[in-house]
């Protein structure tokens, strides 16, 4: 793991956290410049990387985070970011999905949440902050997108963004796995895309749709 954040006494909080939980940090920085070079000498199953980085605190952190993906070295990035930035998000969506998570920073007081989403990215599965997800939700039913969804579907539409697998919307919906499956069927067949066994790649068409 690579702990990547300009503000020294979060940095030094992050490592301390995840090496608590047995994740190995092999390095960190305070600057995204130099990142992918770091990142090619070190091979770390995943990059914690801030958004806003020096020396600009802009994008840095958002194109440090396309140049680790866009190498396809198996190494995936999860976002921290003080706001719900969505075109940050669904700007590397659109390139390098496969890999990807994007956090609030407030997730960070969830230790076990961050070291979760942390190996989802390294599993090259998505790992999407709700809050994010609930935003570009309400953007596309303003639009009417989404309007002949219902309720329920929604819900799993919503959970299936974020990437959580089937068994882990059931337990949450609390419903069973052939009913999600209905609901899953009927979520695609409205939005007009085809249903993809592999849950990742089920996710990958919705948020592609909601860029759409």
């Amino acid at each position: 793991m690579i702990v990547a954040e300009d503000s020294v006494l979060l940095r030094m909080g992050l490592v301390r956290l995840l090496e608590e939980r047995g994740i190995d940090v092999v390095a960190e920085t305070g600057t995204a410049r130099g990142l992918l070079e770091l990142v090619e000498a070190k091979r770390p199953d995943a990059v914690l990387l801030d958004v806003r980085m020096p020396p600009t605190y802009t994008d840095e952190g958002v194109r440090a985070a396309e140049a680790v993906l866009a190498r396809r070295s198996g190494t995936g990035v999860l976002l921290l970011t003080q706001y719900v930035e969505t075109s940050a998000a669904v700007q590397v969506l659109a390139r390098s999905p496969e890999g990807f998570g994007y956090l609030l920073k407030d997730r960070v007081a969830d230790p076990d949440e961050l070291c979760t989403a942390l190996k989802r990215v390294a599993a090259g599965e998505s790992a999407l902050d709700p809050d994010l997800v609930a935003r570009l939700l309400r953007r596309r039913r303003t639009q009417g997108a989404l309007d002949r969804l219902t309720d329920r579907e929604g819900q799993v539409l919503a959970l299936m963004a974020e990437g959580w697998s089937n068994d882990e919307i059931s337990r949450r919906l609390r419903v069973g796995a052939k009913t999600l499956e209905t609901h899953i069927r009927s979520v695609f067949t409205k939005l007009g895309l085809e249903p993809d066994a592999g849950a990742n790649r089920r996710v990958l068409a919705v948020l592609r749709y909601l860029r759409a």
